[in-house]
């Protein structure tokens, strides 16, 4: 008998337990142990402790999103249950209010914003009509190199406008350009597929930043924006704001990828010709592509008319366009057709993640961390500008750690909002916030950063030196535009 059958089998990688769930149970209980300030309730800082181990496995990624959304709904349920109310310290909470406030998130009206955006990204794919819409609009640009890469973020463009998914946007787009590549001829380490492929990924990130709906992140925030400020900012007055600065942006990265990663030929014959042949390959328009085309085309007059032509806010008008799309005969799809095709996960993180940030300002914890950041950083000594400037910078720098901005804006966003609610002077917290909520999408730098970078790196046209070298310089000068923006076009608007 082969002596190497009775050796002891060596734990592998997935029984081990995973260092960062480690460092964030040692994060918990470290954080459990300090002295508890005089100020802070002992609800407060046990939900600290539960944002310490929360912003440890995010980081990490220890373990996935959902598990650890499950991992701090416990947390929550337990730690918070032994604890005495904030309203009545002789009073405990006890596991019932406990889970309701772990919970809470998923009554909350931009979780219902997400799944309703989801349904939607489905729908698109379901019926394919978002792959004609990036077919038409390449075929419409043309084929020079230069005119791709323009194409690639009008395409963008386009479907962050009816696709409520940054992910769902890149899994249509990135399988077209890797066609459009191969029927070029090029190799696909060229600069040209590199180029391309790193604008899809890039592109996609600016433009979550000009349209509201483009991403979950804006969605958290609008959440935050009416649970901890009691206002939000509406689709249209996003758009205002958000959207020149994409617009420029947009500009500033077809100009960096021509220098940084120039195309080897301006012109690539036969390209036109391949777009044709595979957008004439999908036939004429379908009777439910054009249905969900005008669905998508009402929700987007009703979202851009909102508090103007009438007072019903995202949320109704997405579901009322929902409604359409799933009625028998009328609609484009039924439940079976999009349930295998929606991120669950995603919808429960995003509840999770609402409710943790809820929870620091029920607690009164997200009020006390406000305060002591003010109080040892003197922020409450700048003017609004200056405010904004080192807020930004540092969830830049902080974003770096994070493969999810959902998780970040979960996890700093009511905290910062708390800073926002405890400095001094008249500047407004609903568009200081707004700003802030733009600046979590900088997924620029690594492709971990972001999921569509991640859906792009892995055609493996480009190299993570060759992303981070382009997305820094996009950073930096995407930062720098937010600063002239906040000191001019946004304080014009009143949001700063």
């Amino acid at each position: 008998m082969n002596s190497a059958a009775n050796a002891p089998v060596s734990p592998t990688a997935g029984t081990r337990v995973p260092i960062g769930l480690l460092v964030g149970i040692a994060a918990l209980a470290g954080v459990l142990l300090l002295p508890m300030p005089a100020d802070l309730p002992v609800a407060g800082h046990r939900v600290l402790a539960i944002l310490a181990f929360a912003v440890v496995v995010w980081i990490s990624e220890a373990v996935s999103y959902e598990a650890s959304a499950i991992m701090i709904t416990s947390l929550m349920a337990f730690l918070l249950g032994t604890a005495p109310t904030v309203a009545d310290p002789s009073v405990i909470y006890g596991s019932s209010a406990a889970i309701t406030l772990a919970l809470t998130g998923f009554s909350n009206s931009a979780l219902a914003l997400v799944v309703g955006a989801l349904f939607i990204a489905a729908a698109m794919t379901h019926t394919g009509l978002d792959r004609r819409i990036a077919l038409v609009t390449l075929s419409s640009i043309g084929v020079s190199t230069r005119r791709i890469l323009i194409g690639a973020v009008a395409v963008t463009v386009l479907l962050s406008l009816v696709v409520p998914s940054a992910t769902a946007r890149s899994a249509c787009v990135v399988p077209i350009m890797m066609g459009v590549i191969a029927a070029f001829g090029v190799d696909k380490r060229s600069n040209i597929a590199a180029g391309i492929m790193i604008i899809v990924a890039q592109g996609t990130s600016i433009w979550n930043i000009g349209i509201q709906t483009a991403a979950a992140q804006n969605l958290l925030t609008v959440g935050f924006m009416d649970k901890m400020l009691g206002a939000r900012v509406s689709w249209i007055d996003w758009l205002i704001a958000g959207a020149p600065w994409a617009l420029i942006m947009s500009v500033v990265l077809i100009v960096l990828v021509l220098k940084m990663l120039p195309p080897e030929s301006e012109a690539i014959p036969g390209g036109k010709a391949a777009v044709n042949k595979t957008l004439a390959e999908l036939g004429p328009m379908t009777a439910a592509q054009k249905r969900l085309l005008g669905v998508s085309l009402l929700l987007l007059l009703a979202w851009a008319t909102e508090g103007k032509l009438h007072h019903f806010d995202t949320t109704s008008t997405t579901y009322a366009g929902l409604v359409i799309l799933l009625l028998p005969r009328l609609g484009v799809m039924t439940w079976k057709d999009v349930q295998a095709r929606i991120p669950w996960g995603t919808v429960i993180v995003f509840g999770v993640g609402i409710s943790l940030g809820t929870t620091l300002l029920t607690t009164q914890a997200g009020q006390w961390l406000g305060a002591q950041v003010v109080a040892h950083t003197g922020l409450d000594q700048l003017g609004t500008l200056g405010v904004f400037s080192i807020l930004a910078a540092f969830l830049i720098l902080i974003h770096l750690g994070f493969a999810s901005a959902t998780a970040l804006t979960s996890a700093l966003l009511p905290i910062l909002i708390a800073v926002l609610q405890t400095l001094p002077g008249d500047f407004s917290r609903l568009g200081m916030t707004m700003a802030l909520g733009f600046v979590v999408s900088y997924g620029f730098i690594l492709p971990i950063n972001a999921p569509q970078n991640m859906v792009c790196l892995g055609t493996e046209t480009f190299t993570a030196k060759q992303f981070a070298r382009v997305g820094i310089l996009v950073t930096l000068i995407g930062y720098g535009l937010m600063l002239v923006f906040a000191a001019t076009w946004w304080q014009w608007l009143g949001w700063m």
